[in-house]
């Protein structure tokens, strides 16, 4: 726990690896459990009914609706995916099979090959699956890199904190070191981004750091603050910051409500930065999953899947990836 605590950097790698796995688990569950239902009823639909189609191009991805008659002379209305969009516009004819021992049964597409409605469930597992492998090995990328640039011979020089905040107010914070030569004191040579650790809110004004690796090449260096501290670097070094951003110097002195009250001899209280974390990963969250109901509400066919995998997906991507652009609290 005191390594979690003195390492806000794995602690954010852990939050973001385990809200993508968990999210991604809980989606496949999800989607696979009703991708196995549609086609167990897909392989009972055994009987097969002339359908007209009566609307194309229906919702984002130009679906059909179809009418149809089954043998009791019972008419149903259904939506349907069409990958062959030309071939099956309205008045056109467009075959659907269902099961005729089911009082209302469901229509399948009677052609092989339209798999539309069974590919939005598989399809979604086997991206999920290859997005979070990326994902963690990124991170383990991230690692292994910072583990391998700090152990390079290090040289003294000066470096700037600097705060960057977005033009959007929704998009977090990032920080960075600018780097400059001590003898002779000269110009910025690179910018590197870091990500936040509590030592960099000591530092005011221009600070002596031991850099490790090549300040002036564009790979990453590691620099090892006046206590021993090492900000995780991501990211290429650059000459100057992206003009997105609003730099401003950081400030050394950061209010603490902690300050207002007496703790107990030996207590050892979680950092106050990280309960801003949450807070912000709960946005964040918040924010994922109204943009998959958005999605859903966009493409007209939020059923009861996509209810659930829409929001779920939403909320684990932008979290995800909101712990990986290394935030500050």
């Amino acid at each position: 726990m005191k390594r979690l605590r003195s390492a806000p950097a794995l602690r954010v790698a852990l939050l973001g690896m385990t809200t993508a796995v968990a999210g991604y688990a809980l989606l496949a569950v999800w989607l696979g459990v009703h991708a196995s239902a549609y086609g167990s009823a897909r392989d009972r639909a055994t009987a097969t009914a002339v359908g007209l189609v009566i609307e194309d191009g229906v919702g984002a991805d130009d679906d059909i609706r179809v009418r149809w008659t089954d043998r009791a002379g019972r008419q149903h209305v259904e939506r349907f995916g069409a990958y062959d969009t030309d071939r099956y516009t309205k008045g056109s004819r467009f075959d659907v099979a269902y099961d005729p021992g089911q009082a209302d049964p469901q229509g399948f597409p009677a052609d092989p090959d339209e798999t539309g409605a069974e590919d939005d469930l598989q399809v979604p597992i086997m991206l999920g699956g290859i997005a979070v492998a990326v994902y963690c090995g990124a991170w383990a990328r991230r690692g292994r890199r910072f583990r391998r640039v700090r152990r390079l011979p290090g040289r003294p020089m000066t470096a700037v904190v600097l705060s960057g905040a977005g033009r959007i107010r929704v998009v977090p914070g990032s920080v960075w070191l600018a780097l400059s030569e001590v003898d002779p004191p000269g110009p910025v040579i690179r910018c590197q981004r870091v990500m936040w650790h509590p030592a960099l809110d000591q530092v005011s004004g221009p600070v002596a750091v031991t850099v490790h690796g090549n300040p002036r090449k564009r790979r990453p260096v590691v620099a090892e603050l006046p206590d021993g501290s090492r900000p995780v670097p991501f990211g290429l070094r650059r000459r100057r910051v992206p003009q997105r951003l609003m730099l401003d110097e950081r400030s050394a002195v950061r209010a603490d409500l902690r300050d207002a009250f007496i703790l107990p001899a030996g207590a050892d209280p979680l950092p106050a930065a990280a309960g801003s974390w949450w807070r912000q990963g709960a946005v964040f969250a918040a924010l994922g999953a109204a943009f998959g109901i958005m999605i859903g509400l966009w493409s007209g066919d939020l059923g009861l899947v996509g209810a659930v995998a829409l929001p779920l997906a939403g909320a684990t991507v932008c979290v995800s990836l909101w712990a990986l652009s290394g935030p500050q609290p």
